[in-house]
This record gives C-alpha cells, structure tokens and sequence, in this order.
C-alpha cells in the first residue's frame, strides 16, 4: 500500500547526518553543534543529492525551538541574575546595542531597509546560550563568578530577544515601509500586542506558577515515569501553543514562562533531567532545519560581506564587551572570559531570522550570511576560550597599559584604613561569598572568629562593608589580592568557591606568604580531591562525603535508639 514517507525520512536523514558529522566536529574539537549545521547544509536545497521535506522540518524546528526555550526557562534564576545584575544588565543592553548599531550600518551600506537592517543587527548582537553553557561546562567554570556573569549576560540578552520577538510582528509592516494605516492605528496594534503578552505573563505568574507545579505533583505521586515525562512535556508544548492561539504570542515565549513556571516546582530538577533526552533530539532537528536554509555558495559569492559578519560577532562584539567589563573595574581575565562568551551567535539568531525572513524584512542572502557568521563564529569560539589565559599572559608581558588598567586604583581592591586591627592578625581569609562561604562566615561571626572576605564580585563586597564585615575585591589567585587581606598573619586560609582551578596557585601564594597557614579547600569531585590531598593541600572537603557522613550520624543516632518502651535485656 502506497504512503508517504516524507516525514519519516526527514528525520531519518536528519538525525543520521548530525550524528556523524556532530561525530567529525567534536574528534575535530569543534562544538557538535558545527556538524548539527553541516547536516541540515547536506540534506537542504542547495546542495545535490537528497532533499529533506522543508515544511515538515521547519514543524520540526518549531517544536525544538519549544523544547530549547522551555529548557532556558527551567534554568532561569532570578537570584542568579540579581547576584550580577550591575554588569550583566547595562553591559548586556549596550552590548546589543553597539552590535546592532554595527550591523544596521553594514546593512544600510549594502543598500538594505530599515526592517532588514534592524533584523540582521539584533541577530548579530545575541550570542548562544547552548554554545555558551556547553563551552563553561567543558572548561569547568560554569560555576566560577565570570562563569555566572557570562550566563547572567545572556539571560538579559535572551529576554531582551523574547520582547523583540513579540514586538517584532506587529511592527513588521511599518518597519518594510509597506504600512498602509496612520501611526495611532500602528500604536494601537503595537498597544494590544503588549496587552496580549502582558495578560499572559500576569496569567502565568499568577495562575500558572500554582497549578502545573500542583499538577507535577499530582503526577508524580502516581509513581509512573512516562506520566512524568509525557506531563513535562505536553506542558512544554501545550503553553507554547495555547499561548500563540489564546493570546496571540510567540511559541518561544509560552515556552519560556512553561519553563518558569515549572522551576516553581520541587520537583524542577528532575523535570529537566526527564526532558533532556527529548530537548536534544528536537535541537538536532531545530539546528538541522537551520542549516538547509543555509546557502553555502555564499561564501564564494559574497566573502567579503561574510567577513564582515564574522568581524562584527567575534570582534566587535568581543570588544564592546570586554571594554564595558573593564569600565566596571573587573580584572583583565574576567573582561577576556565574557568577551569569549559572546564572540558566537546562535538559536536566538536563527528564529529570528526566521521570522524577518517570513515578515518579508530580511532579503534571501540575509539569511545565509547570519548562518555563515555563525558557523564561522561557533567554529572558533572553543578556540577564543583556549587563548584566553595565554593571551592574558601575552599583553600583560608586552602592554604597560594593560598592566595599568589590572593594577589601576579600586577602592574595593583593598581594606578601608579604618579597619580593626582584629581582622589584620591571626584572622580567617574566607576566599569566596556564594553559599557555601555565607554560612562558613555566619558561624565565624556567632562564635567571635575575626575574618576577611575575598570575593570578586564588586558588588557583593559593597555590601559586606555596609554591614561592617572586612572584604576586599579580587581574584584570590592573584598575590596582591591575598596580600591586601593580610594573609602573612591569617591564621588560616578557607577557600569556599567552587572553581578548584586556582585553588593550587592560591594556596602557594598563601604559603609562600605565610609557610605555616592552615588551609582548607572544598570540592565535589573524588579525582580533585584525591589529587588535592596528594598535594597537601591541607584539610579537603568532599561535598557528597560530608553530605553522607552527616546523614548517616543522623540515621544512626535516631534508628540507633530502642523505640520507646522498650525493655532491654
């Protein structure tokens, strides 16, 4: 019996070519995502060979575009943001905005309108937080603080890129200059759109934050894995849809609150791990989908203006970035980590080329030169993170400026004269004021133990001075950040952060200081912390060990006891 298979071969072909190539790209040290690309290059128009069903996977993208923004919405943390909000939040806005101006005027020059310029400078100015988080994680610093101010960046970034999609629309007809109405009737629709987004989001906040956590609850008590997932993920795609059709926004938006919403929920963590599986596998589509409207001739026919694409997201980008986290007096390798952060653009740049291309804003070639700059762009961002200590190396030995502006005068960089002379001798130096350091130092301060804070959040520090705690700001590798907290006379160094990258050269800065300081170190890997006490780098803690060790005092001391009324032989 004859049937189509359309469908089936699609994302048989689809997911059989990422995989190789995604394969090639990662042996070649290239993010998988370069060889997602390359696959959906393969299978699309523009090449020969096998052709896959455009409009069944642009469905298909469509759903994976759900799935990535109920992911971010499940890993969005507001306390995260606030933590760096003084420079993710302004740096992020001007950043985009020095992108975007740069990419309107190549725009404009190339003799492109309005809407198509302001398409294709917002698409180069937002970087890829898939990209981003899988380059911290391979390096290990996703949770060091320029870990958290890269990742907080880029939150701001995405939910400046959810407004636009939103926006985007309605003023789609205006901005290709075919608007047929008066400007109130513009503003008029521009007003109802915004009433629209907002009686979602007060619904989602108000209603939806309550009931689908109560309903994964519901769910879970039935003690079924499929429910489970099946509940996570028509939640996902079910907001994402009834948002478009009851209130006339984006898939991408209804996807993110579904994702906020369920963080709401005890049970987040394990919604996530549960929709993983399923996120990946549409991803693969979503950036396979991407790729077949990729036209690869591009790149001989217009290399200079691909150049230029890429010039403006690894250059431009990277410089705007790293001179505003300058501005903020952050140290030289925080400026390079966050500039290496955003030298890459991806998902957000692709449905939103999508969607000018579909308003009619953005020209045919428009599309692939943001998918070359991206390629391009992805391609070399893993080797932008190699180069940033080695380059950081390189200028401080060769540019007086540059050891200027990382020795420069910063208040917050050393201890007030009116400091008490008890925190300058045979204090505790507690490097480090997340979770763990917070209440290492509320039990110093219940029990009268005198310590400095070092941390390098400038803002974090503020405010331990307002309320009277000894701090100063920096990097605790570095020896003058150690020497203004008085390590020479500390009676021990507690280092609480869990970056345990610069825990060795911290340690031997401290020593070399002061050979008889005790040190203690926290880790939560088995290999670090055997290398760790191989080393002697004092007392280590292991997160899972100590967590165990505290359970199993507390079983044994309560099902240690006879029940009571019990009589005993």
């Amino acid at each position: 019996m004859p049937h189509s298979v359309s469908l089936i071969s699609t994302i048989a072909a689809g997911l059989g070519l990422a995989l190789v190539l995604g394969f090639v790209a990662t042996r070649l040290r290239l993010p998988s995502l370069v060889g997602y690309l390359l696959a959906g290059v393969v299978i699309g128009p523009f090449t020969p060979g096998f052709v896959a069903d455009a409009a069944i996977a642009s469905q298909l993208a469509e759903i994976g575009v759900m799935l990535l923004m109920f992911g971010v919405g499940l890993h969005f943390s507001l306390d995260d943001l606030l933590a760096v909000r003084k420079i993710a939040v302004p740096g992020a806005v001007v950043q985009m905005g020095v992108a975007t101006g740069l990419g309107m005027a190549l725009a404009h020059w190339w003799g492109w309108n309005l809407g198509g310029a302001l398409v294709f400078g917002l698409a180069l100015s937002v970087a890829s937080t898939v990209v981003l988080l899988r380059a911290l994680e391979t390096r290990g610093v996703l949770d060091s603080f320029n870990g958290r101010i890269a990742v907080g960046w880029l939150v701001v970034e995405d939910l400046a890129m959810v407004l636009v999609l939103v926006l985007l629309p309605p003023l789609g007809g205006w901005l290709a200059g075919k608007a047929t109405g008066d400007i109130n009737e513009l503003w008029l629709t521009l007003g109802k759109t915004l009433l629209q987004v907002g009686g979602f989001v007060v619904l989602m906040l108000v209603v939806g934050r309550r009931f689908f956590p109560w309903v994964l609850w519901q769910v879970q008590r039935t003690g079924s894995r499929e429910l489970f997932t099946l509940c996570v993920v028509a939640a996902a795609v079910s907001i994402a849809f009834g948002a478009t059709a009851l209130f006339g926004v984006s898939f991408a938006l209804g996807a993110f609150f579904a994702g906020m919403v369920m963080r709401e929920s005890e049970f987040s963590h394990r919604a996530a791990e549960e929709s993983l599986p399923l996120r990946d596998a549409f991803a693969v589509l979503f950036f396979v989908s991407v790729g077949m409207l990729f036209d690869p001739w591009v790149v001989l026919e217009r290399p200079l203006q691909v150049l230029a694409v890429v010039a403006i997201i690894v250059v431009g980008k990277s410089l705007a970035a790293g001179v505003l986290v300058m501005a903020f007096r952050y140290p030289l390798n925080t400026a390079l980590t966050v500039s290496a952060s955003l030298a890459q653009i991806g998902e957000f740049s692709f449905i939103l080329v999508g969607l000018g291309a579909s308003l009619g804003l953005l020209p045919p070639e428009g599309q692939s030169l943001v998918l070359a700059g991206a390629l391009i762009s992805i391609a070399v961002n893993q080797a932008l993170f190699t180069g940033v200590e080695p380059f950081q190396r390189w200028i401080l030995a060769r540019s007086a400026l540059a050891r200027k502006l990382e020795a420069r005068d910063d208040p917050m960089a050393e201890l007030p004269m009116t400091t008490e002379a008890r925190y300058l001798s045979q204090q505790v130096v507690l490097v480090g004021y997340g979770r763990v350091g917070r209440r290492i130092a509320e039990q110093m301060t219940a029990h009268g133990i005198p310590f400095v804070v070092a941390e390098q959040n400038r803002e974090t520090v503020e405010r331990l001075r307002e309320q009277g705690i000894a701090a100063v700001s920096g990097d605790a590798s570095e020896p003058a950040v150690l020497v203004q907290a008085h390590i020479a006379r500390a009676r021990m160094l507690v280092i609480a952060t869990p970056d345990t990258l610069d825990v060795r050269q911290m340690i031997a800065v401290a020593r070399s200081l002061n050979p008889s300081i005790e040190t203690v170190v926290r880790t939560h890997n088995e290999t670090e912390a055997r290398l760790l006490q191989e080393e002697d780098a004092g007392t280590v803690f292991l997160g899972e060990r100590e967590l165990a060790q505290s359970m199993s005092r507390h079983v044994v001391d309560r099902a240690g006891r006879a029940p009571s009324g019990t009589a005993h032989a």
